[in-house]
């Protein structure tokens, strides 16, 4: 996979995940950074749990999702107002 790929993706990730978690977004840009971040953990997490929805675009794209959510929840969680 390459490097451009992993930002793509995680673009992708970050403006669905945004689109998820409605009311505790932080924008679009912000969003789309934090789905970068997603990717990895999402990659982890499942990882950890012994999911894996192979190596297509669409299990890459669902697994990058459920990491952004993850971590667009904990920012979230210090960015009360």
């Amino acid at each position: 996979m390459s490097f451009v790929y992993s930002i793509i993706i995680g673009i992708i990730s970050g403006f669905l995940a945004g689109k998820i978690m409605r009311g505790s977004g932080f924008g679009l840009l912000w969003n789309c950074l934090l789905g970068l971040l997603g990717g990895v953990v999402g990659g982890h997490v499942l990882g950890w749990l012994g999911i894996s929805w192979g190596d297509t675009t669409i299990g890459t794209i669902a697994t990058a999702v459920v990491g952004a959510v993850i971590v667009l929840w904990l920012a979230s969680l210090f960015n009360k107002k």
